[in-house]
């Protein structure tokens, strides 16, 4: 199956990198935090640039922690907390390196329901309850990852004909849709502090 393409970063090289490879997804996805989305998704092609070319799981799975926080931490840096990232990346590549040979895609294949595949995902480093949910979403949505239960595994993010996270990004006009719905959800809950329960950090688009 062919993957459909994704238009995330508004760099085609960078863009083509996360449609080809699940590994680059799913590191795009740790990094889509705290910064814009086209800074969080374009991280993986500029580690790959500076690993000759390949972005590789195993081969910095295999390098120290210091060594690969100052490749994250060329200028320009890879994310507005290049060490903190860079140390969160190396240890989702170590559990993916132990545990799924080195290839996310066996995370999800192996899952046999929407529940035990956001269930694999919240067993990443970094991984909270609404960044497995969202990337459950991306999944079922963006790569038809579609095991029974996804959409209610996903919550909020999986149901279909919104405009809610990255899931649901495909053009320019999706993109600022699902920033109007991050604008909206922010403002309430600034307007209600007492709901927030700081379980889920908020992923920016």
């Amino acid at each position: 199956m062919t993957n459909a393409p994704l238009r995330l970063t508004g760099n085609p090289e960078a863009d083509q990198l996360l449609t080809d490879d699940d590994n680059a997804l799913l590191i795009g996805m740790v990094l889509d935090q705290q910064v814009p989305m086209e800074k969080a998704f374009s991280g993986p092609l500029v580690i790959a640039q500076r690993m000759g070319g390949i972005f590789d799981v195993a081969k910095i799975a295999a390098m120290s922690e210091q060594d690969f926080v100052a490749l994250c931490s060329e200028r320009p840096a890879i994310h507005r907390f290049p060490a903190a990232m860079a140390k969160r990346i190396h240890q989702v590549c170590l559990v993916l390196t132990d545990k799924y040979d080195a290839q996310a895609a066996n995370l999800w294949n192996q899952a046999r329901s929407g529940e035990e595949l956001r269930a694999n995902l919240a067993g990443l480093p970094g991984f909270g309850a609404d960044k497995a949910a969202i990337f459950t979403a991306v999944l079922g949505k963006r790569r038809g990852v579609n095991p029974d239960g996804w959409r209610i595994a996903a919550g909020y993010y999986g149901e279909p004909d919104t405009y809610r996270s990255v899931a649901d990004i495909v053009d320019d006009d999706s993109l600022q849709k699902v920033r109007e719905t991050k604008r909206s959800v922010k403002a309430a809950r600034k307007a209600a502090p007492s709901d927030i329960d700081g379980s889920a950090s908020q992923n920016e688009a």
